[in-house]
Parts: C-alpha cells; sequence; structure tokens
C-alpha cells in the first residue's frame, strides 16, 4: 500500500509544470484594462467600474496579479490540513475583494456616483472571476448586412478548412432572397428542382459581387444540396440547434462563461461545427470560462 505522503509527492511532481508558468496577467486580462472603456465617467457600465478598479488593484496591491480566488483544487491530503490550506487562501481572496471593494466605492464617489450603487455580491463575483474575464463585442446583424467585411469573406472562401462553411453561410443569404424573388424556397416544389439549381445559383452569384467578392464562387454540389434540402427540418438538427441556441442565451443571460463570437455554421452533413468570424463587432458582454 502506498502511503499518503508519497502520493502526495506523485502529486507534486505531475504538477511541477504549473511552477514554471509565468507570473502575472493574461493577455485577455492585460487587454481589457487597457481597453478605452476603463477610463470610466459617470455614464460608465458597472462592469467597466470594477475593471477600473481592478487595474488600480493589480498595479498597487496586486503586484501585477489579479485578486485570489480562493479555490483550491483536490489533492492528496488528510481533512485537518485540507481545510487549513483552504482557509489560507479563502483569508487572502477575503482580503483581496475587501480592497477591490474599497477601489470600487472611491471610483464610484470620483465620477459623481453613489459609492454603494454596486453591490456587494456583484463585487465579489467579479472578484473571483477576474482572472478568467473577458470582453465579447458583437456585430449588430444590420451591420453584417451592410458593411461586409470584404477580407474575411474571401479568406474563408479560399480557406480548404472553411470554405464548405462559408459557402453554406453565403447559400442561406441566397436563399433568403431567392424566397423574396419568387415566394417559395428552393426545392420547396416537385418538378422545380432544376430551374431553382438555377435561380438560387443566380442568386448566390448576385449575392457574392454585392459582398464585393467579385469571382468568387459556391460549389454546384453545395447548390444542389441545399436545393435538393427544400427548406425541410429534420427534427433532430432542430433540437441540436435549439440546444445551442438555449445554451448561449443562458450565457447572456447570466453574465457567466463565455458565449460565441461570429457566426456559428453545424454542417449536418459532415458533422462538423465552425465559427465565422466577420469583424467589426459594437456590443458588450462578459462573463468567465
Amino acid at each position: 500500500m502506498v502511503a499518503m505522503d508519497e502520493d502526495n509527492y506523485k502529486e507534486a511532481i505531475e504538477a511541477s509544470f504549473k511552477v514554471f508558468a509565468p507570473r502575472g496577467i493574461s493577455s485577455d486580462l492585460l487587454q481589457i484594462i487597457h481597453d478605452s472603456c476603463s477610463e470610466v465617467d459617470s455614464n460608465s457600465s458597472d462592469f467597466w467600474v470594477m475593471v477600473a478598479a481592478l487595474k488600480e488593484f493589480i498595479v498597487n496591491e496586486g503586484g501585477g496579479e489579479a485578486p485570489l480566488e480562493g479555490s483550491i483544487p483536490d489533492m492528496t491530503s488528510s481533512t485537518e490540513l485540507y481545510v487549513n490550506l483552504q482557509k489560507i487562501y479563502l483569508a487572502k481572496a477575503e482580503a483581496d475583494f475587501l480592497v477591490l471593494q474599497q477601489r470600487v466605492k472611491s471610483i464610484l464617489k470620483r465620477i459623481g456616483r453613489d459609492p454603494d450603487s454596486i453591490s456587494k455580491a456583484m463585487i465579489k463575483s467579479f472578484c473571483k472571476n477576474a482572472r478568467k474575464l473577458k470582453v465579447c463585442r458583437y456585430r449588430l446583424i444590420e451591420d453584417e448586412f451592410s458593411n461586409p467585411a470584404v477580407s474575411e469573406l474571401q479568406k474563408y472562401l479560399s480557406d480548404e478548412e472553411y470554405s464548405v462553411a462559408m459557402g453554406f453561410y453565403i447559400l442561406l443569404r441566397a436563399v433568403d432572397r431567392f424566397a423574396a424573388n419568387y415566394n417559395s424556397f428552393p426545392g420547396q416544389f416537385e418538378g422545380e428542382l432544376d430551374e431553382d439549381i438555377s435561380r438560387l445559383k443566380t442568386a448566390a452569384v448576385g449575392l457574392l459581387n454585392d459582398l464585393g467578392c467579385n469571382g468568387s464562387t459556391v460549389t454546384e454540389d453545395l447548390i444542389n444540396e441545399m436545393c435538393r434540402f427544400g427548406a425541410s427540418e429534420l427534427h433532430a438538427v432542430a433540437a441540436f440547434i435549439g440546444g445551442i441556441a438555449s445554451q448561449e442565451v443562458i450565457k447572456l443571460i447570466t453574465k457567466q462563461f463565455v458565449p460565441m463570437v461570429g457566426t456559428f455554421i453545424f454542417n449536418g452533413i459532415d458533422q462538423k461545427s465552425q465559427l465565422l468570424t466577420l469583424p467589426a463587432f459594437h456590443r458588450i458582454r462578459w462573463g468567465s470560462r
């Protein structure tokens, strides 16, 4: 039987690589605290006020580090020793929270807001997740349609890994044009498949030209498949997409975990999911990973 001490040494050796990890904050967090929105005023959101306080904490009390979370991983130990170690981390996390809370209050007072307008629970949650923060800026659908990201579109169309996903993206928008012009979806009625394939191809070429991707094409196979599909709705695929959508909604409502940034394409033929990032983003959400 292996003694507890030997198990502890084994775990320490397996986790030894963590000692050599660079100190400091992540690139995501560094980008957030240097974002222009971190220069707060009376119109700033609670999130950016807390980011401003976090920036001050990192520079001063944190010594280049974010507040401590207070949790420790599972490890081989007696209950007494584990609980004692956990108390040490929790005490430091509480001390960091109190400092950050005071900085939040000071900033709120400085910008002319009620120092207690951000709740203790909100600051504590922010403090706990400070090391994992991520800002997501979303593009409005109106912008996506009126101001296409031509370079990104062309990049995806020529990339073997993403060309199919981008082809479906183009075709989905071409189908909208088709429906607006002919009051039906391609392949919806029997006996019109060949004609619909020609119509959809024309709509796709026109869309590509309007997007600034002159000369680019969508493969005949994808066009034929879109028409063969005939606006049907497979229950299994619909349930899968519904599950993904509900997860993303929960992320945005709870502001926990990082939501997808971009256009999600599910290719049921190849059983493949891909995310197309078509920049200039606007709206902001935040969460922890």
